[in-house]
């Protein structure tokens, strides 16, 4: 079964050599720090954690604007929850053949994937092509053109910025309080 989804992945830049110089026991606060921000986050904005690969991880979205207001707020606390290190994120969408039930295949996850090695430090890039709609308070800014392993050509990709404002979410948490359930 395809679906249509927007693919985050998530690198602590730095954190082999980080181990390196400053021990496992170092290493293991930052990654656990880190970690629990990332899942407050992905709770706070709707998306769901697919999987932890070490010093990252696969986030997937549904809404792509749920996607990138993780991703912009993930890189605002990131700062103190991993410092000294920095993260990079690379997103992508389009639909995605569901594999098993929990996992997923397509050109937009390796595309993530792929955008994710290629980031700066703090840096949110997405193709230019795949932008749907951006929450309000999102910067676009051009970005030269990547090339990507396992893809023929380069691609035009944007840099996020900014920290998205609107809350266009139907939140359901509060329902039970509403009329007609409030006698």
């Amino acid at each position: 079964m395809r679906v249509p989804r927007t693919f985050v992945f998530v690198d602590i830049s730095g954190f082999t050599n980080f181990t390196n110089e400053n021990g496992d026991d170092a290493a293991g606060r930052l990654l656990a720090s880190w970690r629990a921000v990332t899942r407050d986050v992905a709770s706070e904005t709707g998306v769901r954690i697919a999987k932890w690969l070490g010093d990252g991880c696969m986030i997937v979205a549904v809404d792509q604007r749920d996607a990138i207001t993780f991703a912009l707020e993930l890189q605002k606390r990131s700062g103190a929850a991993c410092a000294p290190l920095s993260i990079r994120v690379g997103m992508a969408s389009g639909l995605a053949l569901l594999f098993e039930g929990d996992d997923y295949i397509g050109t937009a996850v390796n595309m993530a994937a792929r955008l994710c090695d290629a980031a700066g430090s703090f840096e949110v890039i997405i193709p230019s092509e795949h932008i749907e709609n951006l929450p309000e308070g999102v910067i676009v800014t051009p970005h030269a053109p990547m090339s990507l392993r396992g893809l023929n050509e380069a691609i035009p990709v944007v840099s996020l910025t900014g920290e998205a404002t609107n809350a266009a979410r139907n939140d359901t948490g509060e329902l039970w309080t509403r009329s007609p359930f409030v006698l």
